[in-house]
């Protein structure tokens, strides 16, 4: 079986890299300078213990596909539908993406969708570089068929993906746990427009605490922070890589990267659908959501934003939606 990876950026590098040191076959899908130094120099894998050069095959564009192929999808959830379109829809596709809209946008090309969640902290400082900060694992990873299920190929990915540096786990029911890990990526807009200023932590429980409200009302189970830290543990906790400085999440690093996008649409967003289909305010997620939305396709960087401009947003759309 070979695992092609599309997006081999931080997540999919280092899922790719940990497949390939357990001995399966990977090739990696990238582009621009990420892509020429994974075809020229092979990836760089840095972690708090060790630093290795892996001889991963690379590509930067649709290949002929074998029938035991399977593609893990790592892109980002605006990227999707563009990520897929070139690829044979007879292929299993596993989505090891934030947000709960990529498996059902998957569905309707390819029959065999699998959901995976993800708990990995990496990033990328250098084209070529992966450093992978969990520790003593580099990520835990959750695999289900979608929309619910176990099967064979499940079990193998599972199996696959335990053999080096990650742990994973079989879920029937994989999308409650991306539930849950939505509600903790809510806050991921408010650290990118913010940053790391006292106020975020009242803004991003705010967002959770809105977000839990219209699950409830929506009727979808979500995992609770209990038992993510139950079946979490201490395996994947962030480590500091010597010469390496930590960045913010996702959506920080996309503004960092100055690339355009975000994920906003597919996180708070997704809950500001929700809400609208089951008419619940969400003033706190709609914020969020536009202004991540605005000041990425002004290319502004990182916590440009003050904290108190985004709360007196919140509260003006609160108090329109009162009216």
């Amino acid at each position: 079986m070979r695992y092609i990876v599309i997006g081999a950026g931080a997540v999919g590098g280092t899922i790719g890299a940990r497949l390939y040191q357990g001995g399966q076959e990977v090739l990696l899908i990238a582009r621009g300078p990420h892509y020429e130094a994974l075809k020229r120099d092979g990836l760089r894998l840095v972690t708090s213990d060790s630093d290795e050069i892996l001889p991963i095959p690379a590509a930067d564009g649709p290949v002929p596909t074998r029938d035991d192929d399977v593609l893990i999808l790592a892109t980002k959830s605006q990227d999707t539908i563009a990520a897929l379109a070139p690829w044979s829809s007879d292929l299993p596709v596993v989505c090891a993406q934030n947000g709960v809209a990529n498996e059902r946008m998957v569905l309707r090309r390819f029959e065999r969708v699998y959901g995976m969640c993800v708990w990995l902290p990496a990033q990328i400082p250098a084209p070529g570089v992966i450093a992978a900060g969990g520790h003593p694992y580099s990520g835990m990873l959750h695999v289900g068929r979608y929309p619910q299920g176990v099967d064979e190929l499940s079990e193998q990915i599972v199996t696959d993906l335990g053999k080096r540096g990650l742990v994973a786990r079989s879920w029937p029911d994989v999308m409650r746990w991306k539930y849950g890990k939505l509600l903790g990526n809510l806050a991921n807009a408010a650290e990118a427009l913010i940053g790391h200023v006292p106020a975020l932590t009242d803004l991003a429980q705010r967002a959770r605490s809105e977000a839990m409200t219209v699950l409830d009302r929506a009727g979808i189970a979500a995992v609770t922070p209990a038992e993510e830290a139950e079946i979490r543990g201490h395996n994947v906790d962030s480590r500091p890589i010597e010469g390496i400085e930590r960045s913010g999440g996702s959506s920080w690093q996309s503004l960092a990267r100055g690339s355009g996008t975000i994920e906003a649409d597919y996180l708070n967003g997704e809950i500001v659908l929700l809400g609208r289909e089951h008419g619940v305010p969400t003033p706190v997620n709609e914020v969020l959501r536009r202004e991540a939305n605005r000041v990425a396709a002004e290319k502004l960087p990182p916590g440009s934003m003050p904290a108190e401009r985004v709360l007196a947003l919140i509260d003006e759309r609160s108090a329109a939606g009162s009216r």
